[in-house]
C-alpha cells in the first residue's frame, strides 16, 4: 500500500496532531492491537528510562508516513468537492448521510489515484481520510481503544495524555501542532451540537456524537494553553453482574439494593470524581420493572437502559448567543413531574432548587435516583443539609438509602465503599462498608429503618427480607457465571424475575441456562 502512494508525495499540509517517533528501547509493559473502523492500530505500553509514567505508543499498521502525506492531499481535495450545508454538519440525524457522502467520494478519489489497490485497502484509506475530515484525526485512535477512559490535551507543549484502565495515566506519542490546533478540535466538536467556545466564552461542556463527554478551556484561563478533556462513554454500559465480576460490589449488597429498587425506594449514589457514580446509577436503573415509566434528566446523555423499557431520556440545553433558549435541569425536573413518571433518574444534583424539587417528588410518591459529589454517607447528608443545597433534614425521611462509590487511585480500582440506610431526621446507619485490607465489603450495622419500611409497605418480616436478599444474591452470582451481563440481557432476566421469581431462582439454583426468546 505504502509503495504505491510514496511516489505521489508532494508536500504535507499542516495537520492538527502528529505522531512522534519512538524514543528507542524501554521496558515494555503491554502490547496489543485494536480495530479503528477498519484501520489496524498497534499499542505499546512502555516505560522509557527517566520517565515516571508509562508511554502509550500507537502506530498504524500498513500506513506509512508517505501514505499519510498523500492521504492529507486527497483530504483537501475531498473537502473542496463535497458540498454540505452547515445544517448538515449540525444535525446529528444526518451524520450517517454526511459520512456516506464523504465515503463515496473518498473511494472515488482513491480509485482514480490508485486503481490497483484492493477494495479492502481502499476502504481502510477512506476511513482514515474521513476521520481526518469529519472526525478528530489522530485523536480518533485513542477514542476507539476500549482500554481507555479519558483522553486529555493539557497544552500544545506537552503530549496528549490518556487514562488507561490498567496502567492509569500515560503519556502518548500524539502531539498537537499548536494551540490553534487544540482550539480547532474544540470548535469542531462544539459546532456539531450548536455550542461555541471563544475568548468571551472560554469554557465549553459538550459531547461527541458517540456520547463521550467533552470539556474544553482556552488560554489564558488555562495558563499553559488550550485544553481538551474527553471522558469516554462506555459502549458496554455497566450492570450489576459486571460490577460483581470485577469485585466492585458483593452479590449480597447488590441483592439488598435490588430489593430496594424492586420496592420503589429512593436512593442516592454519591462518591468523588471518577468514582463510578453514573456507571453505578446506570447499573441499578436496569432493575426498574418494565411496566413503569422512567424519565431521566442529564446534562449530557450517559445512561443506557434496556431497549424494552418505557424510558424518556431528557437533556439540558445551554442558551444561544443571544442568551435565549436555555433548558436547565430545574426546567426538566418540573416538566418531568407532568409526564406521570413512576421513576425519575437525575444525572447529578448540584443546586438547592433542584434538590428541593427532587425531594418534593419523593414526597409525592415518585421513586427518585440521583448522584451527588460526597465521599461517604455522612458527608452526603452534610452536603444536602448545608449551603449551597440546604435541604431541611425533615425532607430526607423520604430517602431510603445512600450508596457510596470509591476510586482507589493507587490500586487503580473502584469499589462500593458504603451502603447506608437513612433514618428519621436525616441520620445514617451504615449497613455495609468496604475494607481496603481484605478487599471485601463487610456488614457493619443491622437494618432498622429499611426493615420497618419494607414491613410497612411490602409486608415483609426480617426473615423474609434476609431470604429475599439471599435469593437475589444467588441469581446475580448465576448471571455472572453464565455471562448474562449486557444491559438488555440483564434487564430481560430481571423483568422475567418480577413475573416469576421461582422460575429464575430455580434456574440459578441448578446453574441452568435461560431461554431468552421464551
Amino acid at each position: 500500500m505504502a509503495e504505491q502512494t510514496d511516489a505521489k508525495i508532494q508536500q504535507e499540509p499542516k495537520g492538527l496532531a502528529q505522531l512522534a517517533k519512538p524514543k528507542g528501547s524501554g521496558k515494555e509493559l503491554d502490547n496489543y492491537t485494536f480495530d479503528n473502523e477498519g484501520i489496524k492500530v498497534n499499542v505499546r505500553i512502555i516505560y522509557y528510562k527517566g520517565d515516571f509514567v508509562p508511554t502509550y505508543e500507537v502506530s498504524v499498521r500498513g500506513l506509512s508516513e508517505g501514505t499519510r502525506l498523500v492521504l492529507n492531499n486527497l483530504r483537501t481535495e475531498l473537502i473542496t468537492t463535497v458540498k454540505l450545508d452547515v445544517t448538515d454538519i449540525m444535525d446529528q440525524r444526518k451524520q450517517q448521510e454526511v459520512r456516506s457522502k464523504f465515503e463515496a467520494k473518498a473511494l472515488q478519489l482513491l480509485s482514480k489515484n490508485f486503481p490497483s489497490l484492493s477494495e479492502a485497502d481502499k476502504r481502510v484509506l477512506a476511513a482514515y481520510i474521513i476521520q481526518n475530515s469529519l472526525g478528530l484525526g489522530l485523536l480518533e485512535i485513542p477514542l476507539h481503544d476500549d482500554a481507555l477512559e479519558e483522553i486529555v490535551i493539557n497544552s500544545s507543549e506537552s503530549p496528549v495524555w490518556v487514562y488507561h484502565k490498567k496502567y492509569s495515566w500515560c503519556k502518548t506519542n500524539i502531539n498537537m501542532d499548536s494551540e490553534d490546533a487544540t482550539y480547532d478540535y474544540a470548535a469542531m466538536i462544539g459546532r456539531k451540537i450548536g455550542k461555541q467556545i471563544n475568548m468571551l466564552n472560554p469554557f465549553m461542556d459538550a459531547h461527541l456524537t458517540s456520547g463521550d463527554r467533552v470539556n474544553a478551556t482556552l488560554y489564558p484561563v488555562s495558563s499553559f494553553g488550550n485544553t481538551l478533556t474527553i471522558r469516554k462513554f462506555s459502549k458496554n454500559p455497566w450492570t450489576l453482574p459486571y460490577l460483581i465480576e470485577l469485585n466492585c460490589i458483593s452479590p449480597q449488597v447488590a441483592g439488598l439494593i435490588w430489593l430496594c429498587m424492586q420496592n420503589e425506594l429512593s436512593l442516592l449514589v454519591s462518591g468523588g470524581t471518577g468514582s463510578g457514580k453514573t456507571s453505578f446509577l446506570n447499573a441499578i436503573s436496569c432493575l426498574i420493572p418494565a411496566n413503569q415509566r422512567i424519565i431521566s434528566i442529564e446534562d449530557t446523555r450517559e445512561l443506557t437502559l434496556p431497549s424494552f423499557l418505557q424510558w424518556v431520556p431528557m437533556v439540558t440545553r445551554e442558551s444561544n448567543a443571544e442568551g435565549k433558549g436555555e433548558v436547565s435541569m430545574l426546567d426538566l425536573l418540573v416538566n418531568s413531574l407532568r409526564q406521570r413518571p413512576d421513576r425519575i433518574i437525575v444525572g447529578e444534583v448540584r443546586k438547592q432548587r433542584e434538590a428541593e424539587i427532587l425531594f418534593e417528588a419523593m414526597h409525592t410518591g415518585h421513586s427518585v435516583y440521583a448522584t451527588l459529589h460526597a465521599d461517604n454517607a455522612h458527608e452526603t447528608i452534610s452536603r444536602l443539609t448545608t449551603p449551597p443545597i440546604s435541604i431541611p433534614r425533615e425532607m430526607l425521611d423520604s430517602l431510603a438509602g445512600i450508596v457510596v462509590q470509591f476510586r482507589h487511585r493507587r490500586l487503580n480500582i473502584r469499589r462500593t465503599l458504603e451502603f447506608a440506610e437513612v433514618q428519621k431526621g436525616g441520620d445514617v446507619n451504615v449497613l455495609h462498608r468496604w475494607d481496603v485490607k481484605t478487599d471485601r465489603i463487610n456488614e457493619t450495622g443491622k437494618m432498622i429503618t429499611l426493615a420497618n419500611t419494607l414491613s410497612l409497605y411490602a409486608g415483609m418480616s426480617h426473615k423474609e427480607i434476609e431470604s429475599d436478599i439471599a435469593e437475589k444474591a444467588k441469581v446475580l452470582s448465576w448471571m455472572v457465571k453464565k455471562g448474562y451481563k449486557d444491559v438488555n440481557t440483564f434487564g430481560l432476566i430481571t423483568s422475567r424475575y418480577y413475573m416469576d421469581s421461582d422460575e429464575i431462582a430455580s434456574l440459578a439454583a441448578k446453574n441452568a441456562s435461560i431461554d431468552l426468546e421464551a
